[in-house]
Parts: C-alpha cells; sequence; structure tokens
C-alpha cells in the first residue's frame, strides 16, 4: 500500500471510529419540556419515579433526563426545531401544524398522547352564555393565540357557526397568557380578561368562584372524549436514539399504568413534583373525573387533522393518525 492509500485508509478508518463514537455519544440524554397543568400528569409521574432512567437501564444504557417548561405551543416548537429541545408537549393541533410544516425535513411526528380531557371556555361576563355572545370588549385568553389548543378548538367550532371563511372571526379578540395567569385575571375580575379557554385543574379551580361559568367545552365540538396533549419530536431525534427513544416510549406507558392504578397517589404526585398549592381534595376529584382518560393512545386526532386541513391551515391530509405518529405509537389503538 503506498503512502497516499495508506493515508486514504486511515482518515477512513478515523472517520468511521468518530461517526461510531458520535452514534454512541448521542444515546443517553433526553430533553423534555412540558407546559402548566394536569394535561401532564404522565410527565410528573415519569419525572418523580424516574421511569426513563430505569427503563434505560432494562436496556444497558444510562440515560440523562433533562426536564424544562416552556408556556405555550409557539415557544415549544421553536425550541425543538433549533434542536435546544428533543421533545415537546402540547396539544393536538400544534403537533399537527408542525408536521405539515417539517414533512420532507424534519419530519416532525407525535412520539404518544398525554391522555384525553376536557378543555373548558370559561367566562365572567355574565352576558356571555355561548361564543356568539363574546364581542369586541372581551378578551380570550389562551396560551398560544391563534395557533395551540384552545385557539384552533375554538377555530373550528366558529367555523362550525359562521362557515369556514370566518373561522378565525376571534383571533382578533385572543391574547396569548400563560394558564395560571389567565386563570387568576378571570377569577379576579377587572381586567381586560373576561374569557379563558382553560384547562385542567384550572377549569375546574376557577369554576369554584360564582362569578365564572362555563361557556364550551372542547369535547363539545370533537363530538366526545378526545386528546388533549401530545408529545412529539424530530425524525432525526427518534432515528439517531432507539434505545433512548424506546426507553421514553416504554416510561410513558408505565407511567399511565401507575396513575390509573391509584389516581388518589397521583394526584399526590402532581402536588409533590408541580409544587401545586390547590388542596389534595380538589386534585383528586379531577384526576378521578369520569371525562378524563390517562392513556398513550391518542382519540379522536383525526378531528382536528381533518378540519384544520379543510380549513386551509393543513397543507397536508393525513390518511389515518398513523401519518402523524411515529410507528411505536401503532402497537396501541388509536384515532
Amino acid at each position: 500500500m503506498n503512502t497516499l492509500n495508506r493515508t486514504l485508509a486511515g482518515a477512513l478508518a478515523l472517520f468511521t471510529l468518530s461517526g461510531v463514537s458520535h452514534s454512541v455519544f448521542a444515546e443517553g440524554k433526553i430533553s423534555i419540556a412540558q407546559q402548566f397543568g394536569i394535561g401532564y400528569l404522565i410527565l410528573d409521574v415519569v419525572r418523580d419515579q424516574h421511569l426513563i432512567e430505569k427503563e434505560g437501564k432494562k436496556a444497558g444504557l444510562d440515560i440523562t433526563v433533562d426536564w424544562r417548561t416552556i408556556s405555550g405551543a409557539t415557544g415549544m416548537n421553536e425550541a425543538l426545531l433549533s434542536g435546544a429541545l428533543d421533545v415537546a408537549s402540547a396539544g393536538v393541533p400544534p403537533l399537527l401544524t408542525l408536521w405539515d410544516r417539517t414533512k420532507g425535513k424534519q419530519n416532525v411526528k407525535a412520539i404518544a398522547s398525554l391522555g384525553s380531557m376536557p378543555n373548558y371556555l370559561l367566562s365572567n361576563n355574565p352576558a356571555v352564555k355561548s361564543i356568539k355572545d363574546l364581542t369586541d370588549k372581551d378578551r380570550i385568553a389562551v396560551p398560544a393565540a391563534g395557533v395551540g389548543f384552545q385557539s384552533r378548538t375554538l377555530q373550528i367550532e366558529t367555523a362550525k357557526l359562521y362557515g369556514n371563511d370566518d373561522f378565525k372571526r376571534f383571533d382578533n379578540i385572543s391574547v396569548s397568557l400563560p394558564h395560571p395567569d389567565a386563570s387568576a385575571a378571570l377569577i379576579a375580575g377587572g381586567s381586560e380578561i373576561t374569557t379563558h379557554f382553560s384547562s385542567p385543574p384550572f377549569q375546574y379551580q376557577a369554576l369554584e368562584h360564582d362569578n365564572v361559568h362555563k361557556i364550551l367545552s372542547s369535547y363539545d365540538v370533537l363530538g366526545g372524549q378526545a386528546t388533549f396533549n401530545v408529545l412529539y419530536t424530530t425524525e432525526k431525534f427518534h432515528d439517531e436514539n432507539p434505545k433512548t427513544y424506546q426507553a421514553f416510549y416504554r416510561a410513558l406507558s408505565e407511567a399511565a399504568k401507575i396513575i390509573n392504578a391509584d389516581k388518589n397517589a397521583a394526584a399526590e404526585t402532581y402536588i409533590r413534583v408541580e409544587k401545586s398549592r390547590l388542596p389534595l381534595p380538589l386534585v383528586q376529584k379531577i384526576v378521578n373525573d369520569p371525562e378524563i382518560s390517562f392513556t398513550v393512545s391518542p382519540e379522536r386526532t383525526g378531528v382536528y387533522a381533518e378540519k384544520l386541513h379543510e380549513l386551509g391551515v393543513l397543507k397536508n391530509r393525513a390518511s389515518s393518525w398513523k401519518d402523524y405518529f411515529f410507528n411505536e405509537a401503532w402497537e396501541n389503538p388509536g384515532s
């Protein structure tokens, strides 16, 4: 072998070794962001009981988990696409928006559902009995105005009432505000916030006050029990970290089993992990609400996929929920 060939062979060996090393070191790290509320209880249990780390060890892998909190789908999606985050969590519409926009590029898809639970549109304005009563004097608080779960759900309902061309009718009176702040403003009154498209536990807490009433449920819009939040990631993370990904998915499934085996204990976990000041009986009441289901299986996500495509929000049409979920989720039933 001449000098040139030996040099090329050495470079190739070094490149190959570097590639193997990169692949090895890529495994064993995962950064996960969640938002506020009981909609993230599965993640709270995963975090509290170190389930990702435990599942990793079963596969012979030490996993380091970085937990973060980000309010709103916009911030979530920006962090995910920039590479600052491995796993994002938000409602079904933000997932679908990112799946649609990254198709053929980063190929973002869902990992699992975080459960099915209703979101209530609440108001402290006595004159508002339905969304038909909302005026320019009202302000609707949502985590991500125009694009988040709550806004997209309201847009679908608005399209039913006013036609597809007017589905954004209430976007101009919607403001982005984290659930804790929006709930506090609605309960206190006296601010521009007269309406809040809330989520558990905040909606239950708000409804304990006489000045707050419910005008709509997301279940009314979707035709029954439906997935609220999902976890999603890029194809790159999914493909390059198979052991870490599998450990994470197994941890989610295990957390759902733990919650359903003892919901009162899960309520205690929520208070502990979230450092919540809510009374334990209230949290237990919420977790045991028959309208709420803690499951990794998606339910009625196809309603969003169909309606948002019909409204022109999504360019790509999904033939089934499996189009926007990674294949690990296919082992469970879904819709």
